[in-house]
């Protein structure tokens, strides 16, 4: 999966760099895997805005993607690897030998062709899904559960893994794409090697009007607002607007968001870097 820097022959592609389709190979949806999705343009239930800066974009489906992987002992094959316009990463098509089907985030190195099983017994290769007390100390993993039988909910965006760094008793130690240490239930399951599509973070829209096609509007800083607006607006000529703080006044950089007595405080070891 490579990407594409396109020729400047017009001011939108001059800075153009999109991801590579060479390796998908079907461009439509499995129909018995996919439902409709509406796009709420970032209103509530009651039509009051509650999420600015959303609206519009082209109209998506929604593909059922299967994060919890309990066809255990069952081996499928990947039928074809697609584009998903929900997410960053690509997915993989599973045709299981009971006839089911199903989608899968695809890892990188999955082939079509290939052969992938989930379960205690599978082995700790590229597509496998199985719990981490059978995985091999230091092996790259993604789609990690939190509790066991709960579904992926850790590492799933394109390029991402974690590392399955030591086990302790009934918990293995993950080391996470962010740099935070972290202890896991070793029951839970998690997926053999890392998210394919790690280009996308070298990609590039070139103009607005891609943001706009993703459901994006214009978002305009606080610091061009008046007072009455955002406390970091107003001022003569081209005031910087003090320290950087959300439009209700909280301080956006520096401070500490995270509850002091998080029940999940005892499972970190080492924090993210800051």
């Amino acid at each position: 999966m490579g990407i594409r820097k396109l020729k400047p022959t017009t001011p939108g592609q001059r800075h153009k760099v999109i991801g590579a389709f060479d390796k998908i190979t079907a461009s439509t949806p499995e129909k018995s895997l996919v439902v409709g999705k509406r796009s709420t343009g970032g209103r509530n239930n009651t039509g009051k805005m509650t999420m600015r800066y959303i609206g519009g974009g082209h109209k998506q489906k929604y593909r059922i993607i299967d994060f919890k992987r309990n066809k255990d002992g069952i081996p499928a094959t990947v039928k074809s690897i697609e584009y998903d316009p929900n997410r960053t990463s690509r997915i993989a098509l599973l045709y299981y030998a009971d006839g089911a089907k199903s989608y899968i985030i695809a890892p990188n190195g999955l082939e079509v062709g290939q052969t992938v099983v989930s379960g205690s017994d599978a082995a700790p290769e590229v597509g496998n899904t199985l719990p981490m007390a059978n995985i091999p100390v230091g092996t790259i993993i993604h789609n990690i559960e939190l509790r066991p039988g709960q579904g992926a909910k850790l590492v799933r965006s394109a390029g991402a893994f974690a590392q399955l760094t030591s086990k302790e008793g009934a918990y293995a130690i993950i080391k996470m794409p962010s740099g935070e240490t972290r202890k896991i239930l070793a029951a839970c399951k998690a997926t053999i090697g890392a998210v394919g599509n790690s280009d996308h973070g070298l990609e590039k829209s070139g103009k607005a009007g891609r943001s706009r096609w993703l459901g994006r509007r214009p978002h305009n800083r606080g610091v061009v607002m008046n007072p009455v607006d955002h406390p970091m607006g107003g001022g003569e000529g081209r005031a910087s607007g003090g320290h950087p703080r959300s439009r209700n006044g909280l301080y956006a950089k520096g401070l500490k968001t995270r509850a002091p007595k998080k029940h999940s405080s005892k499972y970190i070891i080492e924090r993210r870097k800051k």
